[in-house]
């Protein structure tokens, strides 16, 4: 699933294309990425709807518009794009919402295997879905003492308990593999048992890596793509995440692999995070 940067190269892209423009019309191909709208109501309430803002909220893209907050949280298959040309028939295909500008471009939202989820909000469930979430580990008020304070709450599995979007919204498995191993932590130590010092480097090393991954605009193994259909390049900066069995880069110890802690593929490197 797309992580933070991944999000945040997204609606970098599309502002500039999106900001002042008015939805013509908005059609949905199916049914199941919807979540608390239907169909019907999503047509009727953006066509016509002048668009305000696009901003990033942890996984989410945050189109604020004069009908209601579309969000979307593209899914692992998930790519959200300005189009000036007509869609091959792949693209349409797989074009879930299409959405005709009123300047001749077409906001798409493709999803081959529909994981994403879309959301038309008014103000007050914004509110409520916001509040549901955790900081944002880029924003500057969010300190190593804020993140310490969070995190060390929880018993679970340190990697685990980064990537609950109620701790600290944005990082997933990719990012949480890579931050684990350039602090030095165990990905299955116990939250609570992380040292200060260890949270404060934890802290750098994750604001470091999502920063590092936007400048590259994101990872792309195979279906993600930025708002202008372009592949991201972080993929060739990763030091553990898909690497099992590899030379650690570090020592040259060969990196573990595991899916013991969460289900999903950790890697890491024994010696270097023991």
């Amino acid at each position: 699933m797309p992580e933070l940067p991944e999000v945040e190269t997204i609606v970098r892209d599309l502002r500039p294309r999106l900001v002042g423009r008015t939805i013509e019309r908005a059609t949905l191909s199916h049914d199941d990425v919807l979540r608390g709208v239907t169909r019907r109501r999503l047509s009727s309430r953006l066509r016509g709807a002048a668009i305000e803002r696009v901003s990033r909220r942890a996984k989410h893209a945050v189109i604020a518009t004069t009908a209601g907050r579309l969000i979307i949280q593209p899914g692992m298959t998930g790519s959200l794009i300005v189009y000036d040309r007509p869609l091959d028939a792949d693209e349409a295909r797989y074009a879930v919402l299409r959405a005709p500008l009123d300047d001749g471009a077409e906001l798409v939202y493709r999803d081959v295997r529909r994981l994403g989820t879309i959301l038309l909000l008014d103000e007050a469930g914004w509110t409520d879905y916001d509040a549901a979430l955790g900081p944002e580990p880029l924003d500057p008020g969010f300190t190593a003492d804020a993140f310490a304070a969070s995190l060390s709450r929880s018993r679970q599995a340190i990697k685990k308990v980064l990537m609950d979007q109620r701790y600290v919204v944005g990082v997933g498995n990719i990012y949480a593999n890579e931050a684990l191993f350039a602090a030095g932590i165990d990905p299955s130590r116990p939250a609570n048992g992380v040292r200060e010092d260890e949270y404060r480097r934890l802290h750098g090393e994750v604001r470091r890596i999502l920063k590092a991954a936007i400048r590259s605009k994101g990872t792309t193994f195979r279906d993600y793509r930025t708002g202008t259909g372009e592949r991201g390049g972080f993929q060739l900066a990763l030091n553990v995440y898909g690497r099992e069995g590899e030379r650690c880069v570090t020592c040259g110890t060969r990196l573990s692999g595991t899916h013991t802690i969460d289900g999903r593929a950790t890697v890491f490197c024994h010696r270097c995070q023991g």
